[in-house]
């Protein structure tokens, strides 16, 4: 059995409901990992966790790990709103290394403070394990879990996700081109990546919005996410971060743009937008 991967929200920085953005979904950065050892991964906790919370609760509690990125709000919002966190059953064990905040405890606790939530995270039903150690990787269950740092404003952390030889790895906010400090060159990260069966990268803009406004925000451009993947040999694609502005339409047409540059490089290397409900075999 493969790992599957299952996508609860890729939007970027800020939810969009709306007409325009119905196909790809309006939630922030969740998705979540089922792997053949029974393990239920779940990476970052924007808006689509609520979701992801709404189908857990249909079915009998289980123990849940959390990976998360790093801090900003879009991929830490949800968490206040996953519905497993309040039924006792449920266990939750939280990994990360993101440098964006005290410890990974903090960081979900202040998305219950007072004044912007009424329940404190004293208060859940569920027991939560938090385990704060950073090093460069871990393991949940069967599964092998690399970490490596995010070239991003306030750091974060990617993550390389490996289990029977088949491989995953998440770098939901990324930049290539600015000096982030704690963020490594280009060609760290194609060996990191390198032979990974599905790469899950930030592809945010086209070139001409990031000359024009969006350099040193902590997002990149897509064509170089493409050129991560030819690079590092990965199997399959899949663009992050959509921006909040971008319609279904104009989604459809940066990934259409993207997979010509794959066809160009001669590569068999399949590519894709993100798109709430997506699930892949990895």
């Amino acid at each position: 059995m493969a790992m599957k991967l299952t996508v609860w929200g890729a939007r970027g920085s800020v939810p969009t409901p709306g007409a325009e953005y119905v196909r790809y979904g309006g939630d922030t950065t969740c998705m979540s990992l089922d792997t053949a050892d029974g393990s239920l991964i779940v990476l970052d906790a924007g808006t689509g966790l609520r979701r992801l919370g709404c189908e857990l609760i249909r079915k009998p509690p289980r123990r849940i790990a959390f990976l998360l990125s790093h801090a900003h709000w879009d991929h830490v919002i949800g968490f206040p709103f996953f519905k497993p966190l309040y039924r006792k059953g449920f266990e939750l064990d939280f990994y990360g290394c993101s440098h964006a905040q005290a410890s990974v405890r903090a960081m979900v606790e202040k998305t219950m403070q007072a004044p912007f939530f009424p329940v404190d995270l004293s208060r859940v039903g569920a027991t939560l394990n938090f385990h704060e150690r950073c090093g460069d990787g871990c393991g949940i269950g069967d599964i092998a879990v690399k970490r490596f740092p995010l070239s991003h404003p306030n750091g974060g952390t990617g993550f390389r996700i490996e289990e029977g030889g088949r491989s995953l790895a998440f770098f939901p906010d990324n930049e290539f081109t600015f000096d982030h400090q704690g963020g490594r060159a280009f060609q760290g990260y194609v060996d990191f990546c390198r032979g990974c069966s599905v790469l899950v990268h930030d592809a945010e803009y086209r070139p001409e919005e990031y000359a024009a406004f969006s350099r040193g925000w902590g997002h990149s451009v897509y064509k170089d996410t493409v050129r991560l993947g030819l690079e590092a040999g990965v199997e399959r694609l899949i663009m992050w971060h959509i921006n909040q502005d971008r319609t279904d339409v104009q989604a459809d047409a940066l990934l259409a743009d993207a997979r010509k540059d794959v066809e160009v490089a001669g590569s068999r290397m399949l590519c894709d937008m993100a798109a709430a409900g997506l699930q892949v075999e990895v």
